[in-house]
């Protein structure tokens, strides 16, 4: 079985949004970092020094990869990606080989049958 690692930077206030829609979308589980920064073209704005920017989490899922490009779509749609500039960012690469995954597996594998 092969493997995607997608990484997504999201505004907090969509990160649950985000996981819901994700794990419908064929994703078993996420890492959330919690508070990273970032910048785009952009610089951000400041108000006498201090920064005014919204936190964002980092998401990162391990995908089986048919399913993998339906979760980063369900991703964007979710966080508004497109609506406008800054809201967040999300890709997919390759995994090479993965450990501690064999328990989903099994469920993986009916799942991606009957998807395909």
């Amino acid at each position: 079985m092969r493997f995607k690692l997608i990484i997504a930077f999201v505004n907090d206030d969509v990160t649950d949004a985000v996981l819901d829609a994700s794990r419908v979308a064929g994703a078993t589980g996420a890492t959330v970092i919690n508070n990273a920064r970032g910048e785009g073209i952009q610089k951000t704005k400041t108000f006498f020094g201090l920064t005014l920017e919204t936190q964002r989490d980092v998401i990162l899922l391990l995908v089986e990869e048919h399913m993998s490009r339906d979760v980063l779509e369900i991703i964007s749609d979710v966080g508004h990606f497109d609506d406008s500039p800054g809201t967040g960012i999300a890709f997919q690469i390759d995994v090479e080989d993965a450990v501690g995954v064999s328990h989903q597996i099994k469920e993986l594998c009916e799942t991606v049958e009957d998807r395909i």
